[in-house]
């Protein structure tokens, strides 16, 4: 426990608490908690307060009514190419949310697809703000939802049937229960996301709309406020800290429940025009909902050949890169593999000193790994930048900055992917190695290392694909000769012009389709479906 520990201390705790107490005290050290009350009664504030909880909760809700049949679809069909299928709403939840901005930006935005065809447009409007997020978070419902609903031993529903429920009876008595846990952890999940929204709505919304995340981005970048970013901070780490609160016992009562089964057993062909139409409603739905948006991001870079593509090699005369676009590619990868390392290390020590001990010390030490995903990002980019200015800490000229920050961000999908994995190594195995000599290294080497093989892949896999698309930290850190790709997106679309607006849809291509590769290589390894993701 004691280099994630450390880890997490100076690259988290320290410039979070650093940048958060800055913006509470006052230049003579005295706290002025009454700042606080101030923020938070202020009418611009209640307003991103109000979006930020009523889209979250319309997000998750959106999400869940055109998610749940697919999830359905999945647990309880066989059809012809079902793993590909999988693979492709997998995909939108890897992707860069600057990605996913981008893309709904070309179909429903300014020259998007359908302005141009029948005058549409849904830019800076919520609407496409939800549709964004449903498009994120679909695989997070197909996945947690479906993943369960595919283990659930059918003939319990049969013998229902059987001793005269009908069949929405049996459902409603027997598989609901059953699936009420996922789908509790599928929906906290899903508003985790889009409370914590970024990117897609700096993209979507514009002046118009901010969640808490972008509002924070604002005081601290533009108007250099740090008082409200600190109280806003603080606000969305209590609220993120009790929605994963409430998701741990959602996912405790979901593991405590009921004889599972293979999921090979459950899936069958369709049956009856029903059933055959319902698979079909999924299918459209996502080449409508998931695939239309990337296409039309895939069409857009190519308006006019490879006229965009080729510009990506060019440094721009209007000064928004020092370098060639193009540099931010290597940057990124070289970046995200850095971070994937750093990420292993920690995320694989962490894992396995869970195995080792129970109890209340380690469950905070539990909850200590995922403070990542309820802090802003935007908050510890910052604070990177006033805390690692000073020996032996100078980081700010380094390279190594960014993918710390980023390595933040994936050290619970490491932990949360080894986890389950390393707890069911059956304890006597290493007993026995032990006993006959070996050291608890080569324990580790010989015995836990060959099981959770897999599980390592899988885990360097999200870490990767989440390193790649990090952007809250990153847009303060990045250097402007060493870009990011999400960054450099974010810096064509904020500049008018079509050339840059077409650069922007080029580089989230190649940026989608980095990440979809590491997704389908990521499908291919994960055959035995192991971990909580």
């Amino acid at each position: 426990m004691a280099l994630p520990v450390a880890f997490f201390a100076v690259f988290f705790a320290y410039p979070v608490a650093a940048i958060t107490g800055r913006g509470l005290r006052t230049d003579d050290g005295t706290w002025q908690f009454g700042r606080i009350g101030d923020v938070l009664t202020r009418p611009d504030i209640l307003d991103v307060l109000w979006f930020t909880t009523w889209q979250a909760l319309a997000s998750s809700a959106l999400t869940l009514l055109i998610a749940l049949p697919g999830a359905y679809v999945f647990a309880r069909f066989s059809f012809p190419g079902k793993g590909l299928l999988r693979a492709v709403v997998t995909v939108p939840f890897v992707l860069p949310t600057v990605v996913v901005g981008t893309a709904f930006l070309a179909l429903v935005g300014r020259r998007g697809l359908l302005d141009e065809l029948w005058g549409i447009r849904l830019d800076a409007t919520v609407w496409a703000i939800l549709l964004a997020h449903v498009f994120f978070n679909y695989a997070v419902v197909i996945r947690t939802v479906g993943g369960l609903w595919s283990q659930l031993d059918p003939r319990q529903e049969e013998a229902a049937r059987v001793l005269g429920a009908s069949r929405f009876g049996a459902w409603r008595r027997v598989t609901l229960p059953a699936l009420g846990p996922a789908v509790a952890a599928a929906a906290l999940m899903v508003f985790l996301f889009s409370y914590t929204s970024f990117g897609v709505v700096q993209i979507l919304g514009g002046h118009a709309f901010a969640t808490l995340e972008a509002e924070i981005y604002r005081q601290t970048a533009q108007l250099l406020d740090l008082p409200t970013a600190a109280v806003l901070t603080l606000v969305q780490f209590a609220a993120v800290g009790a929605i994963l609160a409430v998701h741990a016992r959602t996912v405790r009562r979901r593991e405590a429940m009921l004889r599972l089964v293979d999921p090979a057993l459950t899936a069958r062909r369709p049956r009856g025009a029903g059933q055959w139409a319902l698979l079909g409603g999924v299918l459209a739905s996502v080449a409508l909902l998931l695939v239309l948006p990337l296409g039309v991001l895939v069409q857009r870079s190519f308006d006019g050949g490879l006229g965009y593509y080729r510009a990506l090699q060019e440094v721009d005369a209007g000064g928004t890169f020092l370098v060639p676009p193009a540099e931010a590619i290597a940057n990124s990868l070289e970046y995200a593999l850095a971070a994937t390392g750093i990420a292993l290390l920690i995320g694989g020590l962490a894992a396995a000193a869970l195995t080792r001990r129970a109890g209340r010390l380690v469950r905070g030490f539990d909850a200590l790994l995922m403070l990542p995903l309820g802090v802003s990002a935007v908050t510890v980019g910052f604070g990177f930048l006033i805390t690692l200015d000073e020996p032996p800490l100078d980081l700010r000229s380094s390279w190594i900055l960014v993918p710390l920050a980023q390595a933040l961000v994936g050290v619970p999908f490491v932990v949360r992917t080894m986890l389950p994995v390393l707890r069911a190594v059956d304890a006597r195995l290493r007993e026995a190695a032990a006993v006959l000599g070996a050291s608890p290294w080569r324990v580790w080497r010989e015995v836990d290392l060959p099981l959770v093989r897999r599980a390592v892949l899988v885990a360097a896999g999200f870490a990767f694909a989440v390193s790649l698309g990090e952007f809250g930290a990153t847009v303060f850190i990045a250097r402007p000769d060493n870009p990011t790709l999400p960054v450099a997106v974010a810096r064509l679309l904020g500049r008018p012009g079509d050339l840059n607006y077409g650069q922007a849809m080029a580089l989230s291509t190649i940026l989608m389709v980095v990440c979809a590769v590491a997704l389908l290589l990521l499908e291919r390894v994960r055959a035995d479906r192991s971990g909580e993701l």
